[in-house]
């Protein structure tokens, strides 16, 4: 048996939780933090968490959740300090996991921080993009120039909510998708509903309007800030823990404590500050897996992006600097009527970096292939466009069983082979192979083979 505390309350908390379970973990895991209702942390719920006064049934693994704030970290008695109901508790540990969440950006403009160092009134910093509860009104300003701006101005826009997304940048995700791709993804954004402001210098916010630095103001109260995050490293450096942009990590997620792990948003490996869901997935699985005393090792996939809105499918992968290199080879598609585009920079075959907008299956072959180190096929623009395979030249049938689902690696013919043995719907589909149940980008992927399925049958 050994103790694991785990600092902590988020959903990778959870799914951390979730993994050490499935490998059979054995000993007590306890939950430091608190959900945001201000209730322990229980990703089981009451009948596999210990009751509050820790009274609970024993168990081979036995989950319990504190409400508490954590002070500091002592070491050398291998212990957590955290105020808990009012006073000072040490929690003892084995190991101790770091699962703290990133801080938001709040860029420093007048009327956007609080007194406190936190977002002013009627200013909402939001965590991921669902979490928009905050942003109540009939309408709402979003700042921000990246996928999480992009992302929440088009939850709160499925909400019904009339939105405005404010960029600095001439539009969104310009960096990430340059200019020609950025400005189609915009307008797509244009069409759900969503007014762009493009190119625009912030200069304050008063009396519930945003004033630019043209002379426009904007009714924003509220204003969802979704400016990026920023590595909360507070804990560790009290430590005395290396830390560079984020936490330090090896391949085993330690840092430079052995006996102290650290994975998800602020952890730093190899020089890549962790920011996305599925590189904190697949440190929860890497992890669950060394806990339990398997030889894993954390390997990031290589860098892709995928936006999570139903609105438009966009995807980056790999580096934009591949797409200026010298020797690269590139290969595009610009269909503006129909609202495609593609450009991929390739070397010797394989995909080394992309952007692609309104080619959902290109998205999710390429994204594959990528991720597997595989070369493309001949047919570069049958597969852009979704087009039948071409048969191979030696007679032999081609493989066309991409991935639907990123984070899971779920094939088309899983998929499939799930549907006809009864898993007729999505959510039956995610229960039965885990599609949807990562990044959540796929769910229309899986939705619309649930149609082409149902009408076939």
């Amino acid at each position: 048996m050994s103790d694991v505390v785990v600092v902590g309350a988020g959903p990778s908390a959870h799914r951390l939780v979730e993994r050490l379970r499935h490998h059979g973990f054995v000993g007590t895991l306890t939950l430091l933090g608190s959900t945001p209702d201000g209730r322990p942390p229980s990703p089981f719920g009451a009948r596999d968490t210990e009751d509050a006064d820790g009274t609970g049934p024993p168990s081979p693994f036995t989950v319990r959740g504190r409400v508490a704030g954590v002070r500091r970290i002592d070491r050398v008695r291998r212990r957590v300090l955290a105020y808990a109901a009012g006073t000072e508790t040490a929690y003892p540990y084995d190991v101790l996991v770091l699962a703290t969440p990133a801080r938001p950006l709040i860029p420093d403009v007048a009327g956007l921080v609080g007194v406190d160092g936190g977002p002013a009134e009627g200013v909402v910093a939001p965590g991921p993009a669902a979490t928009v509860a905050g942003a109540t009104g009939d309408t709402v300003v979003v700042l921000g120039d990246g996928p999480s701006a992009v992302e929440t101005a088009s939850a709160l826009t499925a909400r019904g909510t009339a939105t405005t997304l404010v960029c600095t940048t001439p539009h969104p995700l310009h960096g990430q998708l340059g200019a020609t791709c950025s400005a189609m993804l915009a307008e797509e954004l244009e069409r759900a509903g969503i007014t762009v402001v493009g190119g625009a210098t912030v200069v304050g916010r008063s009396a519930g309007r945003l004033r630019l630095a043209d002379g426009t103001t904007l009714r924003a109260d509220p204003l969802v800030v979704a400016a990026g995050t920023t590595p909360d490293t507070a804990l560790a450096r009290r430590a005395r823990l290396d830390v560079h942009t984020g936490i330090v990590v090896d391949d085993r997620l330690r840092t430079s404590d052995p006996l102290i792990h650290a994975f998800g948003d602020g952890t730093e490996h190899d020089g890549h500050v962790v920011d996305n869901p599925v590189d904190t997935w697949e440190q929860a699985e890497a992890l669950a897996e060394i806990l339990t005393g398997r030889t894993a090792r954390y390997l990031p996939r290589p860098r892709a992006l995928r936006l999570r809105t139903d609105l438009v499918d966009v995807a980056t992968i790999g580096s934009p600097a591949e797409l200026r290199r010298p020797g690269t080879r590139l290969v595009g598609l610009n269909d503006r009527p129909r609202r495609r585009y593609a450009r991929l920079a390739l070397r010797d075959g394989h995909v080394v970096a992309a952007v692609l907008l309104g080619l959902p299956q290109a998205i999710a072959t390429i994204g594959f292939l990528h991720r597997r180190g595989q070369p493309l096929p001949s047919d570069r623009l049958g597969l852009l466009l979704g087009l039948p395979p071409r048969p191979a030249s030696d007679g032999a049938p081609a493989d066309v069983d991409g991935p639907v689902c990123l984070c899971n690696d779920v094939r088309e013919r899983t998929l499939l082979r799930a549907w006809r043995a009864g898993s007729r719907t999505v959510a039956a589909l995610a229960e039965a192979t885990r599609a949807t149940t990562g990044c959540g980008g796929c769910g229309r992927a899986v939705a619309e083979l649930c149609g082409v399925w149902e009408r076939a049958s």
